[in-house]
């Protein structure tokens, strides 16, 4: 039986040889609309996020710009992603703490954007290895499933999950891992 460090190693050459240069899925122009659309992904489809973003990015580009749109706005924008109602509370939430707290800039900061309305663990590691190229492992659910079907961890949870393809792969491929 492979150790799993022999897997890891394995699962991480079969990956780059079957997606290469993985494509961030969410479209995007800037880190905000990155923040917004991986914050609008809980419970939806990223093609859902990305028919619905368009019109939403329309409507406001920028920070300073959705936090001056009302929630029923942002809601009329989001109402086919799950979740909806709470998710227009937290983005007008997330927009104002960015103009208030941050210039409306996107803060390239792992605590910072886990204290955002909306935000978490997986929203700012996604948002600090894609906007930012910071090493992250966002993990979600289906990265959780796999890990444990590939045996590469036990944990009952997505933090243990993180940490333990942390301690397999190499930091500098940790980006690429996540989407791939």
């Amino acid at each position: 039986m492979a150790t799993k460090a022999a897997r890891a190693e394995r699962i991480a050459a079969i990956l780059e040889w079957l997606f290469p240069a993985p494509a961030i899925p969410l479209d995007h122009c800037d880190p905000f609309q990155l923040l917004v659309a991986v914050a609008l992904s809980a419970q939806t489809t990223d093609a859902r996020v990305n028919l619905v973003t368009p019109a939403l990015f329309a409507a406001a580009p920028t920070a300073a710009a959705m936090a001056r749109l009302p929630v029923a706005t942002i809601l009329g924008h989001i109402r086919t992603c799950g979740l909806a109602p709470t998710k227009a509370r937290n983005l007008r939430g997330l927009a104002e703490a960015l103009v208030r707290d941050h210039a409306g800039r996107v803060p390239h900061d792992f605590a910072a954007l886990e204290a955002l309305p909306g935000g978490g663990h997986k929203t700012a590691s996604v948002v600090m290895a894609q906007a930012f190229g910071v090493p992250a492992f966002p993990v979600d659910t289906h990265i959780h499933r796999l890990a444990a079907r590939w045996r590469l961890s036990t944990g009952q949870d997505v933090v243990t999950t993180e940490r333990d393809l942390k301690r397999l792969f190499p930091e500098d491929r940790w980006n690429a891992l996540h989407l791939q």
